[in-house]
C-alpha cells in the first residue's frame, strides 16, 4: 500500500497548518505600565537625539532621521507595540517630520528588493503546502541523521554554500520550511519555542546571509563593489566572475563554521538527538503537484542563475513562477495570502524605506565621514575591522547593497591615504555588510523571524555577538590569505 504523508509521520498534516495558526511572531502579554514606559523611553531617545546640536556637515532632514531611526529601534527591539504597527509609524514619520514626501517614504515598500522577498516567502508557503518541504528534510536525515550536532553543522555548511550560488533569501525560505514541520512534530510552536527551535530556526538565516559574499551570484553587493572598484580606478582593475570566486569563496568555509559554533554556544539546546519519531521512514511518491512545483522552482532557479544573460530581473522571474504555480492549480493564491506573515514583510519594507531616506537626506554620509576617518593612523588589522563594523552597522538598517554604495565612496580615498590596498578594501566590503546585528538588516531574518519561533531580544542576543565574531574571523582569513593567493 502506498505510503501517505499521514502514515508517515501523524503530524505532517494535508492541509499544512505549520504557520497557519502562528505566523506571526507572537506578542507576549505585557503590563499596560510596561508598554507606556517603553514608548516613552523610544520617544526620549529620539528626542534626545533630536535636541543635540545639528553638526555642519549633516543636513537638517538627516538630523531628524537619525533620531526617528534611534526611537524606531528602541521601539523595534523592545516589542512595546505590534512591530509592524512601528514599521508603518517609521515611515509616517519620515512624512511627519519632512523628512521625505509621501512618495518618496512610501514607494519602498513596493521596491524591487521588498516585493523580491514578498514573493520569496510565498515560495515557502508553496514548499510547505505542496510537501516538498517535508521531502526535502527527509534526504536530509538520510544525509546528516537526527543528531542536533551533526545535522546542524550540515545545514549551516550547506546553508553558506548553497547561498553563494543562490539568493540568501531563497536558500532560508527553502531550509525553514523544512524545518518547521520537524519542530512542529515536536510540539515545538511558536507560543511553546524553545532553545532547539530558536537555535535552528535562527542558524538558517545567519548561516545563509553569511555565505551570500562568496560568488558574483551571490547577492547584488558583490557586483555593485566590482564595478564601484572598477569606476574608482578608472577600469584599470578589472575582476572577474572566476577571479572573484577564487577570491571570496574559500573565505566563506571559516566564516560557515563559526556561524554554526557561536550560535550553537549561545543556544545550546540540551537536546542532543533528535526524537526517532521525527525521521521519516519512507516517503510516500512524488504527487503530481510536487512534481510541477518542482519542475518550476528548478527552472526558477536556472533564470535566476543565468539572470545577466536574460537580463530579466529576479523579482520577475519569481512572479512568472507564481504563476506556474497557481495557474496550473497546485496551489489557490488564497491559501498564499492566507498563509503568508504580513507583518514581518512590513518591516522589512519599512527598514528599506529607511535605508534609502539614509542615503537621501545625507545621515549616511555624515556618519561615514564622522566615523571613519578615526580609523586614520591605526594598525591594518583595526582598520579593516572598523571599515567592517561600520559596513555591518549600516547594513543592520539598510540593504546590505545599499550600504556598499554608501561606503566605498568613503573607504576607497581614505585607503590610498592610509596607503591600503583600494582592492582589498572594496572586496572586504560584500563581505562584512553580510553580517547584520538587527532582524530588519536582511531578508533572511526576516524570514525566519516570520515563522515566529523568536523574539528580536533572541535575536540580538545571538547576532550582535556573531556579528563582531565574524567581522574578526573574515578581516583575519582576508589578511592571511588573500596575500597568499597575490590579492593586495
Amino acid at each position: 500500500m502506498t505510503a501517505t504523508r499521514e502514515d508517515v509521520h501523524p503530524d505532517y498534516r494535508d492541509d499544512a497548518e505549520l504557520l497557519l495558526d502562528d505566523h506571526d511572531p507572537p506578542t507576549p502579554e505585557q503590563p499596560g505600565k510596561l508598554i507606556v514606559i517603553k514608548v516613552l523611553f523610544a520617544l526620549a531617545v529620539g528626542l534626545g537625539i533630536y535636541l543635540l546640536p545639528t553638526p555642519a556637515n549633516l543636513p537638517d532632514a538627516g538630523h531628524k532621521l537619525l533620531a526617528l531611526v534611534a526611537a524606531v529601534i528602541v521601539l523595534w527591539v523592545s516589542e512595546a507595540i505590534p512591530i509592524g504597527v512601528t514599521a508603518l509609524c517609521a515611515a509616517a514619520g519620515l512624512i511627519l517630520f519632512g523628512v521625505e514626501k509621501p512618495s518618496a517614504a512610501w514607494a519602498p515598500f513596493a521596491s524591487p528588493a521588498v516585493m523580491f522577498v514578498l514573493m520569496i516567502i510565498m515560495f515557502g508557503v508553496v514548499l510547505n503546502e505542496v510537501g516538498l518541504a517535508n521531502r526535502l528534510m527527509y534526504y536530509i536525515f538520510k544525509i546528516a541523521g537526527t543528531g542536533v550536532k551533526r545535522l546542524s553543522f550540515f545545514m549551516a555548511v550547506g546553508c553558506t554554500m548553497l547561498a553563494t550560488i543562490f539568493h540568501d533569501a531563497t536558500v532560508t525560505v527553502i531550509m525553514i520550511f523544512a524545518m518547521v514541520p520537524v519542530l512542529r512534530a515536536m510540539g515545538l510552536t511558536p507560543g511553546k519555542s524553545s532553545n532547539l527551535a530558536k537555535f535552528f530556526i535562527i542558524l538558517i538565516p545567519l548561516a545563509s546571509s553569511a555565505g551570500g559574499f562568496g560568488t558574483l551570484l551571490g547577492g547584488g553587493r558583490n557586483p555593485l563593489a566590482v564595478e564601484v572598484l572598477q569606476n574608482f580606478t578608472q577600469g584599470a582593475v578589472k575582476i572577474g566572475f572566476m577571479e572573484y570566486l577564487l577570491i571570496q569563496f574559500p573565505l566563506t568555509i571559516p566564516v560557515a563554521v563559526a556561524t554554526w559554533a557561536i550560535v550553537y554556544l549561545v543556544f545550546r539546546p540540551k537536546e542532543k538527538e533528535l526524537p526517532a519519531s521525527v525521521k521519516m521512514d519512507k516517503m510516500p511518491p512524488m504527487s503530481g503537484r510536487e512534481l510541477g512545483v518542482t519542475i518550476i522552482f528548478v527552472a526558477t532557479f536556472a533564470l535566476w542563475t543565468f539572470s545577466d544573460l536574460t537580463g530579466w530581473h529576479v523579482s520577475v522571474v519569481a512572479a512568472l513562477a507564481l504563476a506556474g504555480f497557481c495557474g496550473p492549480k497546485f496551489i489557490s493564491f488564497k491559501t498564499i495570502c492566507d498563509k503568508f506573515p504580513w507583518e514581518s514583510w512590513i518591516v522589512f519594507g519599512a527598514g528599506v524605506s529607511l535605508g534609502a531616506s539614509m542615503l537621501n537626506s545625507g545621515a549616511g554620509k555624515y556618519l561615514a565621514e564622522t566615523l571613519l576617518p578615526l580609523l586614520d593612523g591605526q594598525s591594518a588589522f583595526v582598520v579593516y575591522y572598523g571599515m567592517g563594523l561600520f559596513g555591518s552597522m549600516l547594513s543592520s538598517v539598510m540593504s546590505n547593497s545599499a550600504a556598499v554604495a554608501l561606503t566605498l565612496p568613503v573607504t576607497l580615498p581614505m585607503a590610498e591615504l592610509l596607503a591600503m590596498s583600494p582592492k582589498a578594501v572594496a572586496l572586504l566590503a560584500p563581505i562584512t555588510t553580510s553580517f547584520i546585528m538587527l532582524v530588519i538588516g536582511c531578508p533572511p531574518t526576516i524570514i525566519a523571524y516570520s515563522t515566529g519561533y523568536f523574539t528580536q531580544m533572541d535575536f540580538i542576543k545571538v547576532a550582535v555577538p556573531w556579528c563582531l565574531c565574524l567581522l574578526f574571523v573574515a578581516v583575519i582569513g582576508v589578511m592571511i590569505y588573500w596575500p597568499l593567493i597575490g590579492f593586495y
